[in-house]
């Protein structure tokens, strides 16, 4: 290994430093020592934690809690194996709207002080507890408020079964500090082990190795032995059963749901096999799914060992399960080897979306992921369209100090992040490109990174002083530049060739029942809606829908794109659906632009009001607060 890679090989503490792997070739303590140090000098701030991981920071928590659905509260300890690694007499905690009611130090549980910092919006405050030069533990004891940010209780009307209820957590980006007082930086690691107490008719599971049966008692012990950042923190309760679908996968949900969501889900081991294939030995153990109820705020969360998915992809024909193949792709980038701050969001997800297609690639062919392609390209197109195309803010490498990181939470991230990549690939070829993103993933395995140290890797390994390959690259138009590089090619896609036919054809006058959409796929279909034109006579719409059913698709993806066009053409036959799909979905990126077409004019602004009054309740603090400020 080059003395390079073992420098890398250190950061993984905010902004990616491991000082127990930072070694040289000297054998001097005090050389030692003076790496390590230097190390730390160039990690990155993150503006998004209160922590001081430079100072003290959190290796492993013991998590010892109690989950009460009368209250809506989780009570219990937080205990840290710690290193104090300037001899502070102090470590700090993010925290935000907890109630901490002691803290202890030690095997023997001494007794020690601590203070809040300042309130800031949406960081919440620190919590500085007092410390030794020595102390290897600290026990917090403490219980949330009903309102934290990142649980969502759940009634049982609000799920699949409507006998009991359901809990459920999402930590991403910040909202780990909401249920758990933690160092919560996605540049901090920490192995986990955990005890969980719950209502004896449900069952918990966590980002963690978990139970494949319930425990008559309602007791439930996990454990990560792998090292993750704060967001990973996962946890959800529930009336759960469990399906093995492979050798490594399988999929928790509700008993109502079990049935659909392995059919829907059944191929996952051929996914995970494509992508071992791809880019080495899946470092995870297990591969599971839990299947949420629909008020979960996104598609899928890639909580390690335990994808969170939502039920708007149980589409009954695994046309949706790309999203699958996305958070199956996020074991390799994000959780084995992960952003360092939320400035740096894109190597989560940019990486996530390449290697999502690639899987789809190896899985269904390149016509199959070239659709993909175009679908994301029009998703991103809409996104600089929305921030313009000179702002700041359609940047791969962004500036969130004093905003909420959610904001970076877009398409560019995403799909920018993804074309760079296959920029990139394209410039070098494939077969060079996946040698080059293997040795990234083994370098920063359970490590954090940053945009600086990913580009420095990239100079050093891949373009290697050629000056007409850095050319090709492009890092300034692309990671440092608003927009798209002005000889960006944009996708195609020869089956959508075949859709925009189709369409062409309706447009010239062709009945919608005499089209030929034999065999089309969700992508297809989505494709064609997209194509509409804004403004329909009802007739039009009427004329579509009739021939194919759109607004009782069971298609979410389907239902989403034909609602846009039913607001703006006011084709009050879908009125009845779009309000019972906004009551029931939660998923963020359907409730954001059907909300915004309804609040584009007066009477779409009232609609919109008395939907929300009904629907808000159902959905988790991820999309109200979006939602909110858009409806206020």
């Amino acid at each position: 290994m080059k003395v390079y890679q073992r420098c890398l090989l250190g950061l993984s503490v905010a902004g990616s430093l491991q000082l127990s792997s930072c070694t040289t070739q000297t054998t001097s303590e005090n050389q030692t020592m003076t790496t390590e140090l230097n190390a730390l000098e160039r990690t990155p701030l993150d503006v998004h934690s209160f922590s001081k991981p430079t100072e003290a920071v959190a290796k492993h928590l013991d998590l010892d809690i109690a989950v009460n659905f009368d209250n809506k509260t989780i009570n219990g300890k937080a205990s840290y194996l710690i290193e104090n690694l300037a001899g502070t007499d102090q470590i700090v905690f993010d925290t935000r709207d907890l109630i901490i009611e002691k803290v202890y130090l030690g095997e023997d549980m001494e007794e020690t002080s601590f203070k809040f910092g300042e309130k800031k919006e949406f960081l919440g405050q620190p919590l500085y507890v007092n410390i030794k030069p020595g102390t290897k533990k600290v026990t917090i004891q403490y219980h949330t408020s009903p309102t934290a940010a990142a649980l969502q209780w759940l009634s049982p009307q609000q799920t699949a079964g409507k006998q009991y209820p359901f809990l459920f957590t999402q930590s991403e980006a910040i909202l780990a500090r909401t249920w758990i007082p933690i160092q919560d930086s996605p540049g901090i690691r920490i192995t986990y082990s955990a005890k969980v107490k719950v209502p004896e008719e449900l069952m918990a599971v966590m980002s963690a190795e978990n139970p494949q049966e319930k425990d008559e008692n309602g007791n439930y012990r996990f454990e990560m032995k792998q090292p993750i950042p704060s967001y990973l923190m996962a946890l959800s309760v529930g009336d759960l059963v469990f399906r093995s679908v492979g050798e490594q996968t399988g999929i928790y949900a509700e008993p109502a749901t079990i049935d659909a969501a392995a059919y829907e889900f059944a191929e996952m081991d051929k996914m995970l096999v494509a992508a071992e294939k791809l880019y080495g030995k899946y470092r995870w153990d297990r591969y599971d799914l839990l299947v949420l109820p629909p008020s979960f705020p996104f598609g899928g969360m890639e909580n390690p060992r335990l994808t969170f998915v939502t039920p708007t992809v149980l589409a009954k024909d695994r046309s949706l399960t790309s999203l699958i193949a996305h958070e199956l792709a996020h074991s390799w980038s994000g959780n084995l080897v992960t952003n360092a701050t939320w400035n740096d969001f894109w190597l989560n997800e940019g990486f996530t979306v390449y290697f999502e297609r690639r899987i789809m690639e190896e899985l269904y062919g390149k016509e199959y992921a070239d659709m993909l392609n175009v679908l994301g390209y029009q998703d991103l197109q809409e996104t600089i369209k929305n921030f313009g195309s000179y702002s700041e803010d359609t940047r791969l490498k962004l500036d969130l100090e004093g905003r909420d990181p959610d904001e970076g939470l877009t398409d560019i991230a995403y799909e920018k992040g993804s074309f760079f990549l296959q920029n990139i690939e394209q410039a070098v070829g494939r077969e060079k490109f996946d040698v080059f993103l293997n040795d990234y993933f083994k370098t920063f395995s359970f490590q954090s990174t940053n945009t600086d140290l990913f580009l420095d890797f990239l100079q050093k390994e891949l373009i290697r002083g050629d000056k007409q390959l850095a050319d090709k690259i492009n890092i300034e138009g692309w990671v440092y530049s608003p927009g798209l590089p002005a000889d960006f090619v944009k996708p195609s896609s020869s089956r959508f060739a075949k859709v925009e036919e189709t369409f062409n054809s309706w447009k010239s006058g062709t009945p919608a029942t005499h089209l030929n959409t034999k065999d089309w796929t969700s992508h297809e279909w989505l494709h064609f809606i997209r194509m509409l034109p804004e403004q329909m006579t009802q007739q039009q719409m009427y004329e579509l829908d009739k021939a194919f059913n759109f607004t009782d698709s069971g298609n979410s993806e389907i239902l989403a794109a034909w609602f846009l066009h039913a607001i703006r053409n006011n084709y009050v036959t879908a009125d009845e659906a779009l309000e019972t799909f906004l009551v029931n979905v939660g998923r963020r990126k359907f409730l954001v632009p059907i909300f915004k077409a309804l609040v584009s004019t007066p009477e779409g602004k009232k609609k919109a009001l008395a939907i929300y009054a009904k629907a808000r309740p159902n959905y988790h603090a991820v999309s109200t607060v979006t939602l909110d400020e858009m409806l206020k």
